[in-house]
């Protein structure tokens, strides 16, 4: 479901595209079909996707999400990263270094803020 809800808000799935059936979802993940079925409608409860008669399933129309909304998708990687610095008694000024030159490196900017 965190994948699946951080493709929809990142922009990879775009409003209409169609989602896996639970079926599919269920073969495709191998998880039991009760599990995938939760997991679709937790997804439309959250209003990420929403069922359309003849379609199935699809990526609902969203509102622009902000980067705060975007930020709170890394909140759990965010906070494995301090968790496992602290563990290595890394401090946040190195950590900070650290994601800097790695952001540079893969052609980000200065660290700015974004657009979708």
């Amino acid at each position: 479901m965190y994948a699946a809800t951080k493709a929809i808000i990142a922009g990879q799935i775009r409003a209409g595209d169609g989602f896996p059936s639970v079926r599919v979802l269920s073969k495709e993940l191998k998880v039991n079909p009760n599990t995938a079925h939760k997991a679709i409608a937790s997804l439309v409860s959250a209003g990420l996707l929403e069922s359309r008669p003849g379609l199935g399933t699809v990526v609902a129309e969203l509102p622009e999400s902000s980067s705060a909304d975007r930020t709170r998708l890394l909140d759990n990687d965010i906070e494995e990263l301090v968790v496992d610095a602290k563990k290595l008694g890394i401090g946040a000024e190195d950590v900070l270094a650290s994601i800097t030159a790695h952001w540079k490196r893969l052609g980000g900017e200065g660290g700015g803020r974004t657009k979708r």
